[in-house]
């Protein structure tokens, strides 16, 4: 059973004048293609996504190729969209099935919809191996799709419509790796709770300047991983329903982005450390990542994955990994403690020290043999910080003066008595 696809010619939208939107400084700068049809080009989504990163502080270089009718299929030979995806300029690039064709049967959907599907993301990755797919999951129509209801009943009712785009959205992200701009989802959440906001144009199926609004928000979040709520244009909306919908992408989309693949293929920095002496090991992994700078924390570092690296003197060291692929990075830091010192330690009942470690102030407890002796306050080189005569089996040290590190306490006539000290 095959389903027609219904074609309608489409008139385009003037699009609606926009807000004021004050100069603000773009904290980042992303480039993103939009391939679709007329659910993209009404309303002029690219454009309105572009807006609203403006008024958050972002700045997003959009272009796109949106056919009205559109399949994928379509746009597999058409010539302007493959010259575009040549371009190789995209840090996204949105694909936007034709409206019905997803939810259609399963046999349908394998042989019109997913081959080329996977087709154009081959193609965006030829031309930019770091571009990332992002789909554009719509919305079931306003009651069903009643052209098709009597061949496939799923169809009959918005909820079944809906259910299937998004199964079959996620089923295309899931097999390339792509992400999800789920906009159905924030659609159907919209409509659950707030159903006196019109999504729909009178025909039932395309997206008024309210449901373009909810998806350009939803592209700015998924292109930035930022919250919605910072975008102060409403794109010529009244201030109450634009705050709706702001707070509607931010609950579904930026509460959830790991649901919708953003972020899940960004690298992960993560490793390991063990200490040999002053050899330090570091085993990598860092997932997604194909470049990683190491910093030892003592003014050198690597670039090799696993590195080696030998410390020279004794201290606390911050070992830092940046891992980073295509411009996206994630650093790690792990604190690495090299005890080498100058002094040994050597146990011994006839001197004690407690509390171990300490803040300041220790309490010293000697034999009756060592009164009359000298009590030495040494740090890691050997040097000689502190010198007390201890009168009594019991005497305070006090160690404030000194920074936070290793210290031992040393019986001066016999050196073989030392105890390790540490403060905090």
């Amino acid at each position: 059973m095959r389903l027609p696809i219904e074609m309608k010619k489409i008139v385009l939208l003037v699009l609606f004048a926009s807000a004021f939107v004050p100069t603000v400084f773009a904290q980042q700068t992303k480039h993103a293609l939009f391939i679709g049809n007329s659910y993209t080009y009404v309303n002029n989504l690219p454009q309105l996504t572009s807006d609203l990163a403006l008024s958050a502080g972002d700045s997003l270089i959009v272009d796109s190729s949106a056919p009205g009718g559109y399949t994928f299929q379509l746009h597999t030979t058409n010539a302007t969209t493959l010259q575009k995806i040549g371009q190789g300029t995209w840090d996204y690039v949105v694909l936007q099935e034709q409206s019905q064709l997803p939810s259609f049967p399963d046999d349908q959907v394998q042989s019109d919809v997913f081959p080329y599907a996977f087709e154009l993301d081959s193609l965006i990755h030829a031309a930019n191996a770091c571009a990332q797919t992002t789909f554009y999951m719509t919305w079931g129509r306003k009651n069903g799709d009643a052209s098709n209801c009597a061949n496939f009943p799923p169809l009959c009712t918005y909820n079944g419509m809906d259910s299937l785009l998004h199964l079959r959205y996620m089923m295309m992200a899931d097999s390339t790796n792509a992400l999800v701009s789920p906009v159905g989802a924030v659609w159907h959440f919209l409509r659950d709770n707030f159903p006196s906001l019109e999504l729909y144009q009178a025909d039932q199926s395309h997206p008024s300047a309210l449901g373009s609004y909810a998806a350009a928000c939803s592209f700015y979040t998924v292109f930035f991983q930022k919250s919605p709520l910072l975008i102060t244009s409403n794109g010529g909306l009244a201030d109450a329903d634009a705050q709706i919908i702001r707070e509607a992408v931010d609950y579904i989309v930026y509460t959830n982005l790991l649901a919708w693949h953003v972020g899940e293929y960004d690298p992960h920095a993560q490793f390991q450390t063990s200490l040999t002496g002053p050899v330090l090991t570091c085993t990598n992994f860092s997932t997604n990542a194909d470049t990683y700078t190491w910093n030892f924390g003592d003014g050198t570092t690597s670039t090799e994955i696993n590195p080696i690296h030998e410390y020279v003197t004794f201290g606390w060291y911050n070992v830092q990994l940046t891992a980073e692929r295509c411009g996206r990075t994630d650093v790690v830091i792990s604190d690495v403690f090299y005890p080498y010192t100058a002094v040994e330690e050597h146990a011994t009942a006839l001197l004690s020290v407690v509390p171990n470690p300490t803040q300041d102030l220790v309490q010293v407890t000697t034999s009756s043999a060592m009164l009359g002796a000298h009590i030495q306050v040494l740090n890691v080189l050997g040097e000689i910080l502190q010198e007390e005569v201890c009168l009594n089996e019991r005497m305070s040290l006090h160690l404030h003066p000194f920074a936070p590190g290793i210290y031992f306490i040393r019986w001066k006539e016999s050196p073989h008595h030392v105890i390790r000290v540490v403060k905090e």
